[in-house]
Protein backbone atom coordinates (compact mmCIF):
# COMPACT_ATOMS: atom_id res chain seq x y z
CA UNK A 1 0.00 0.00 0.00
CA UNK A 2 1.51 3.33 -1.10
CA UNK A 3 1.55 6.51 0.98
CA UNK A 4 -0.33 9.72 0.18
CA UNK A 5 0.02 10.68 -3.49
CA UNK A 6 -0.69 13.93 -5.34
CA UNK A 7 -1.49 13.23 -8.99
CA UNK A 8 -1.67 15.93 -11.64
CA UNK A 9 -4.67 15.92 -13.99
CA UNK A 10 -3.50 15.60 -17.60
CA UNK A 11 -4.74 17.69 -20.57
CA UNK A 12 -6.71 14.85 -22.16
CA UNK A 13 -8.64 14.40 -18.88
CA UNK A 14 -10.22 17.87 -19.08
CA UNK A 15 -13.82 17.87 -17.90
CA UNK A 16 -13.75 14.23 -16.76
CA UNK A 17 -15.92 13.32 -13.76
CA UNK A 18 -13.85 12.55 -10.67
CA UNK A 19 -15.37 9.07 -10.26
CA UNK A 20 -14.45 8.32 -13.89
CA UNK A 21 -10.92 9.65 -13.26
CA UNK A 22 -10.55 7.22 -10.32
CA UNK A 23 -11.97 4.35 -12.39
CA UNK A 24 -9.17 4.88 -14.92
CA UNK A 25 -6.33 5.39 -12.42
CA UNK A 26 -7.53 2.95 -9.71
CA UNK A 27 -9.85 0.42 -11.40
CA UNK A 28 -9.93 -1.75 -8.28
CA UNK A 29 -11.44 1.04 -6.12
CA UNK A 30 -15.23 0.63 -5.89
CA UNK A 31 -17.72 3.51 -6.03
CA UNK A 32 -18.78 3.03 -2.37
CA UNK A 33 -15.26 3.21 -0.92
CA UNK A 34 -14.51 6.25 -3.09
CA UNK A 35 -17.57 8.05 -1.70
CA UNK A 36 -16.42 7.35 1.87
CA UNK A 37 -12.97 8.79 1.08
CA UNK A 38 -14.56 11.92 -0.39
CA UNK A 39 -17.00 12.41 2.52
CA UNK A 40 -14.19 12.12 5.04
CA UNK A 41 -12.03 14.59 3.06
CA UNK A 42 -9.27 12.08 2.42
CA UNK A 43 -9.59 12.64 -1.34
CA UNK A 44 -9.27 16.30 -2.31
CA UNK A 45 -8.74 18.30 -5.50
CA UNK A 46 -6.40 21.31 -5.20
CA UNK A 47 -6.77 20.99 -1.44
CA UNK A 48 -10.56 21.31 -1.43
CA UNK A 49 -13.33 18.84 -0.69
CA UNK A 50 -15.23 17.57 -3.73
CA UNK A 51 -18.03 15.17 -4.71
CA UNK A 52 -17.93 12.23 -7.12
CA UNK A 53 -19.57 14.24 -9.92
CA UNK A 54 -16.98 17.05 -9.75
CA UNK A 55 -15.24 17.72 -13.09
CA UNK A 56 -11.45 17.77 -13.04
CA UNK A 57 -9.36 20.15 -15.14
CA UNK A 58 -5.80 19.95 -16.48
CA UNK A 59 -3.15 20.91 -13.93
CA UNK A 60 -5.32 20.25 -10.88
CA UNK A 61 -3.78 18.05 -8.18
CA UNK A 62 -5.76 15.11 -6.84
CA UNK A 63 -4.86 14.02 -3.30
CA UNK A 64 -5.03 10.24 -3.05
CA UNK A 65 -4.68 8.64 0.42
CA UNK A 66 -3.14 5.20 0.95
CA UNK A 67 -5.42 2.66 -0.77
CA UNK A 68 -5.84 -1.11 -0.59
CA UNK A 69 -5.75 -1.21 -4.40
CA UNK A 70 -2.86 -0.48 -6.73
CA UNK A 71 -2.80 2.17 -9.39
CA UNK A 72 -3.15 0.89 -12.93
CA UNK A 73 0.46 1.13 -14.06
CA UNK A 74 0.10 -0.69 -17.34
CA UNK A 75 -2.62 -1.85 -19.64
CA UNK A 76 -2.14 -4.63 -22.17
CA UNK A 77 1.38 -4.54 -23.54
CA UNK A 78 0.41 -4.11 -27.17
CA UNK A 79 1.86 -6.74 -29.40
CA UNK A 80 3.06 -8.84 -26.48
CA UNK A 81 -0.39 -9.60 -25.08
CA UNK A 82 -1.20 -12.86 -26.87
CA UNK A 83 -4.92 -12.05 -26.89
CA UNK A 84 -4.28 -8.94 -29.01
CA UNK A 85 -1.08 -9.83 -30.86
CA UNK A 86 -2.72 -10.50 -34.24
CA UNK A 87 -4.82 -7.33 -34.05
CA UNK A 88 -1.77 -5.30 -33.05
CA UNK A 89 0.26 -6.58 -36.01
CA UNK A 90 -2.56 -5.93 -38.50
CA UNK A 91 -3.19 -2.41 -37.14
CA UNK A 92 0.52 -1.58 -37.31
CA UNK A 93 0.56 -2.50 -41.00
CA UNK A 94 -2.31 -0.06 -41.64
CA UNK A 95 -0.69 3.00 -40.00
CA UNK A 96 -0.18 6.03 -42.28
CA UNK A 97 0.43 8.59 -39.50
CA UNK A 98 0.90 8.43 -35.75
CA UNK A 99 1.49 11.04 -33.05
CA UNK A 100 0.50 11.60 -29.42
CA UNK A 101 -3.11 12.56 -30.28
CA UNK A 102 -4.00 11.03 -33.66
CA UNK A 103 -3.53 7.79 -35.57
CA UNK A 104 -4.49 7.56 -39.25
CA UNK A 105 -5.02 4.15 -40.82
CA UNK A 106 -5.35 2.92 -44.39
CA UNK A 107 -8.30 0.58 -43.83
CA UNK A 108 -8.40 -2.45 -46.14
CA UNK A 109 -11.53 -3.13 -48.20
CA UNK A 110 -13.70 -5.78 -46.55
CA UNK A 111 -12.76 -4.99 -42.94
CA UNK A 112 -15.64 -3.53 -40.92
CA UNK A 113 -15.09 -0.41 -38.81
CA UNK A 114 -17.66 -1.46 -36.19
CA UNK A 115 -19.43 -4.67 -35.21
CA UNK A 116 -22.76 -5.79 -36.64
CA UNK A 117 -24.56 -8.80 -38.03
CA UNK A 118 -22.17 -11.14 -39.80
CA UNK A 119 -19.11 -9.18 -38.62
CA UNK A 120 -16.44 -11.34 -36.98
CA UNK A 121 -13.65 -8.76 -36.83
CA UNK A 122 -13.79 -4.97 -36.76
CA UNK A 123 -11.48 -2.00 -36.22
CA UNK A 124 -13.28 -0.78 -33.08
CA UNK A 125 -12.70 -4.09 -31.30
CA UNK A 126 -9.14 -4.39 -32.63
CA UNK A 127 -8.24 -1.02 -31.09
CA UNK A 128 -8.17 -2.75 -27.70
CA UNK A 129 -4.66 -3.84 -28.75
CA UNK A 130 -3.60 -0.19 -28.42
CA UNK A 131 -5.03 0.34 -24.92
CA UNK A 132 -2.79 2.76 -23.01
CA UNK A 133 -1.49 2.57 -19.45
CA UNK A 134 -4.68 4.21 -18.13
CA UNK A 135 -6.82 1.50 -19.65
CA UNK A 136 -8.11 3.80 -22.43
CA UNK A 137 -8.30 2.48 -25.95
CA UNK A 138 -8.15 4.80 -29.00
CA UNK A 139 -11.53 6.07 -30.24
CA UNK A 140 -13.22 6.12 -33.63
CA UNK A 141 -14.27 9.61 -34.75
CA UNK A 142 -15.84 8.75 -38.13
CA UNK A 143 -16.73 5.71 -40.23
CA UNK A 144 -16.04 4.04 -43.57
CA UNK A 145 -18.27 1.44 -45.19
CA UNK A 146 -17.00 -2.11 -44.81
CA UNK A 147 -16.25 -2.44 -48.55
CA UNK A 148 -14.62 1.02 -48.81
CA UNK A 149 -10.86 1.24 -48.28
CA UNK A 150 -8.72 4.19 -47.26
CA UNK A 151 -8.14 6.93 -44.72
CA UNK A 152 -9.61 6.32 -41.26
CA UNK A 153 -8.85 8.78 -38.44
CA UNK A 154 -8.53 7.49 -34.86
CA UNK A 155 -8.22 9.62 -31.70
CA UNK A 156 -5.66 8.49 -29.14
CA UNK A 157 -7.19 10.42 -26.23
CA UNK A 158 -10.57 11.57 -24.97
CA UNK A 159 -9.71 15.23 -25.58
CA UNK A 160 -8.52 14.56 -29.12
CA UNK A 161 -11.72 12.61 -29.83
CA UNK A 162 -13.85 15.59 -28.76
CA UNK A 163 -11.97 17.97 -31.06
CA UNK A 164 -11.89 15.63 -34.05
CA UNK A 165 -15.57 14.71 -33.70
CA UNK A 166 -16.43 18.42 -33.58
CA UNK A 167 -14.41 19.00 -36.78
CA UNK A 168 -16.45 16.36 -38.61
CA UNK A 169 -19.72 17.67 -37.17
CA UNK A 170 -18.90 21.27 -38.14
CA UNK A 171 -17.64 20.15 -41.59
CA UNK A 172 -14.19 21.58 -41.00
CA UNK A 173 -12.78 18.57 -42.81
CA UNK A 174 -12.21 17.81 -46.47
CA UNK A 175 -12.48 14.17 -47.55
CA UNK A 176 -11.52 13.12 -51.07
CA UNK A 177 -12.40 9.74 -52.57
CA UNK A 178 -11.35 7.99 -55.76
CA UNK A 179 -13.85 5.77 -57.56
CA UNK A 180 -14.33 3.95 -60.84
CA UNK A 181 -17.82 4.22 -62.33
CA UNK A 182 -19.73 2.75 -65.24
CA UNK A 183 -19.88 5.07 -68.25
CA UNK A 184 -18.69 8.68 -68.39
CA UNK A 185 -20.71 11.54 -66.83
CA UNK A 186 -21.88 14.16 -69.36
CA UNK A 187 -20.55 16.96 -67.14
CA UNK A 188 -16.82 16.85 -66.43
CA UNK A 189 -17.51 18.11 -62.89
CA UNK A 190 -20.71 18.79 -60.99
CA UNK A 191 -22.52 19.03 -57.67
CA UNK A 192 -25.05 16.36 -56.66
CA UNK A 193 -27.74 17.46 -54.20
CA UNK A 194 -30.52 15.08 -53.07
CA UNK A 195 -32.44 13.87 -50.04
CA UNK A 196 -31.60 10.36 -48.82
CA UNK A 197 -33.60 7.97 -46.66
CA UNK A 198 -32.80 4.53 -45.26
CA UNK A 199 -35.11 1.62 -46.04
CA UNK A 200 -35.06 -2.02 -44.99
CA UNK A 201 -34.77 -4.59 -47.78
CA UNK A 202 -34.33 -8.36 -47.97
CA UNK A 203 -30.59 -7.70 -48.45
CA UNK A 204 -30.31 -5.41 -45.43
CA UNK A 205 -30.58 -1.63 -45.03
CA UNK A 206 -30.29 0.38 -48.22
CA UNK A 207 -30.29 4.11 -48.90
CA UNK A 208 -32.40 5.65 -51.66
CA UNK A 209 -33.03 9.11 -53.03
CA UNK A 210 -36.10 10.61 -51.34
CA UNK A 211 -38.36 13.61 -51.77
CA UNK A 212 -37.86 16.76 -49.73
CA UNK A 213 -39.95 16.46 -46.59
CA UNK A 214 -40.17 12.67 -46.68
CA UNK A 215 -40.13 11.18 -43.19
CA UNK A 216 -36.56 10.39 -42.07
CA UNK A 217 -34.90 11.93 -45.14
CA UNK A 218 -31.61 13.82 -44.79
CA UNK A 219 -30.10 16.30 -47.24
CA UNK A 220 -26.91 15.07 -48.93
CA UNK A 221 -24.44 17.02 -51.09
CA UNK A 222 -21.50 15.59 -53.04
CA UNK A 223 -19.10 16.96 -55.64
CA UNK A 224 -17.27 15.07 -58.35
CA UNK A 225 -14.88 15.60 -61.23
CA UNK A 226 -13.66 13.23 -63.93
CA UNK A 227 -9.92 12.54 -63.65
CA UNK A 228 -9.58 10.12 -66.58
CA UNK A 229 -11.67 7.80 -68.75
CA UNK A 230 -11.24 4.38 -70.34
CA UNK A 231 -12.90 4.90 -73.75
CA UNK A 232 -16.55 5.75 -73.00
CA UNK A 233 -16.89 2.64 -70.89
CA UNK A 234 -15.51 3.71 -67.49
CA UNK A 235 -14.58 6.89 -65.65
CA UNK A 236 -12.19 7.54 -62.79
CA UNK A 237 -13.84 10.09 -60.52
CA UNK A 238 -12.57 12.22 -57.69
CA UNK A 239 -15.50 12.59 -55.28
CA UNK A 240 -16.00 14.81 -52.23
CA UNK A 241 -18.89 14.34 -49.80
CA UNK A 242 -19.88 17.69 -48.26
CA UNK A 243 -22.30 15.91 -45.94
CA UNK A 244 -21.61 12.53 -44.39
CA UNK A 245 -24.67 10.36 -44.97
CA UNK A 246 -24.60 6.56 -45.03
CA UNK A 247 -23.53 5.22 -48.47
CA UNK A 248 -23.78 8.80 -49.78
CA UNK A 249 -21.25 8.62 -52.62
CA UNK A 250 -22.47 5.19 -53.70
CA UNK A 251 -26.10 6.33 -53.93
CA UNK A 252 -25.17 9.62 -55.61
CA UNK A 253 -23.11 7.79 -58.25
CA UNK A 254 -26.14 5.60 -59.01
CA UNK A 255 -28.41 8.67 -59.00
CA UNK A 256 -26.47 10.31 -61.87
CA UNK A 257 -26.56 7.06 -63.82
CA UNK A 258 -22.95 6.01 -63.20
CA UNK A 259 -22.84 3.45 -60.38
CA UNK A 260 -19.51 2.52 -58.81
CA UNK A 261 -17.94 -0.61 -60.24
CA UNK A 262 -18.30 -3.70 -58.04
CA UNK A 263 -20.79 -2.12 -55.60
CA UNK A 264 -22.73 -5.07 -54.10
CA UNK A 265 -25.69 -2.87 -53.11
CA UNK A 266 -26.02 -0.16 -55.74
CA UNK A 267 -24.48 -1.46 -58.97
CA UNK A 268 -27.47 -2.38 -61.13
CA UNK A 269 -26.65 -4.54 -64.13
CA UNK A 270 -27.28 -2.98 -67.55
CA UNK A 271 -28.05 -5.48 -70.36
CA UNK A 272 -26.36 -3.13 -72.82
CA UNK A 273 -23.13 -2.99 -70.81
CA UNK A 274 -20.64 -5.80 -70.30
CA UNK A 275 -18.61 -5.92 -67.09
CA UNK A 276 -14.95 -5.59 -68.19
CA UNK A 277 -12.96 -8.80 -68.09
CA UNK A 278 -10.11 -9.02 -65.61
CA UNK A 279 -11.64 -6.55 -63.13
CA UNK A 280 -12.56 -7.91 -59.72
CA UNK A 281 -16.21 -7.47 -58.75
CA UNK A 282 -15.29 -5.57 -55.58
CA UNK A 283 -16.26 -2.03 -54.65
CA UNK A 284 -13.99 0.46 -56.42
CA UNK A 285 -14.30 3.26 -53.84
CA UNK A 286 -11.31 4.49 -51.84
CA UNK A 287 -11.00 7.25 -49.23
CA UNK A 288 -7.92 8.81 -50.82
CA UNK A 289 -7.22 11.96 -48.76
CA UNK A 290 -8.28 13.80 -45.65
CA UNK A 291 -7.56 17.35 -44.51
CA UNK A 292 -8.57 17.87 -40.87
CA UNK A 293 -7.63 20.23 -37.99
CA UNK A 294 -5.09 18.62 -35.66
CA UNK A 295 -6.06 18.71 -31.94
CA UNK A 296 -2.70 20.37 -31.20
CA UNK A 297 -3.21 23.07 -33.85
CA UNK A 298 -2.53 23.32 -37.57
CA UNK A 299 -3.95 20.86 -40.07
CA UNK A 300 -3.29 17.20 -40.76
CA UNK A 301 -3.26 16.17 -44.44
CA UNK A 302 -2.95 12.45 -45.13
CA UNK A 303 -3.09 10.43 -48.36
CA UNK A 304 -3.71 6.67 -48.62
CA UNK A 305 -2.44 4.46 -51.46
CA UNK A 306 -5.00 2.48 -53.45
CA UNK A 307 -5.88 -1.09 -52.37
CA UNK A 308 -4.51 -3.99 -54.47
CA UNK A 309 -7.75 -4.71 -56.38
CA UNK A 310 -7.98 -1.08 -57.53
CA UNK A 311 -4.27 -0.92 -58.48
CA UNK A 312 -4.87 -4.05 -60.57
CA UNK A 313 -7.81 -2.36 -62.32
CA UNK A 314 -5.93 0.91 -62.95
CA UNK A 315 -3.04 -1.07 -64.48
CA UNK A 316 -5.39 -3.16 -66.60
CA UNK A 317 -7.12 -0.05 -67.98
CA UNK A 318 -3.88 1.90 -68.43
CA UNK A 319 -5.03 4.75 -66.18
CA UNK A 320 -2.24 7.16 -65.22
CA UNK A 321 -2.05 6.45 -61.51
CA UNK A 322 1.58 7.62 -61.15
CA UNK A 323 0.78 11.09 -62.47
CA UNK A 324 -2.21 11.50 -60.12
CA UNK A 325 -0.13 10.37 -57.15
CA UNK A 326 2.56 12.93 -57.99
CA UNK A 327 -0.10 15.66 -58.12
CA UNK A 328 -1.31 14.59 -54.65
CA UNK A 329 2.18 14.95 -53.23
CA UNK A 330 2.65 18.51 -54.50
Amino acid sequence: MAGIEHIKVEPDEAGMRLDRWFKIHYPGLGFGPLQKLLRSGQVRVDGGRVKTDARVQPGQMVRVPPLDVDAKKTGPIAGHDLKHADDYDLLQRMVLHEDDKVIVLNKPAGLAVQGGSGVTRNIDKMLEAWTNKKGEKPRLVHRLDRDTSGVLVIARTRGAAQKLTAAFRERDTKKTYWSLVRGVPRKHEDKISTWLVKEATADGDRMRVAKHGEDGADHAISYYRVLETAAQNLAWLEMEPYTGRTHQLRVHALHIGHPIIGDPKYFIEDPNWDFPGGIQKRLHLHARKIDIPHPNGGRLRITAPLPPHMVQTWNLLGLDLASAERDDEE
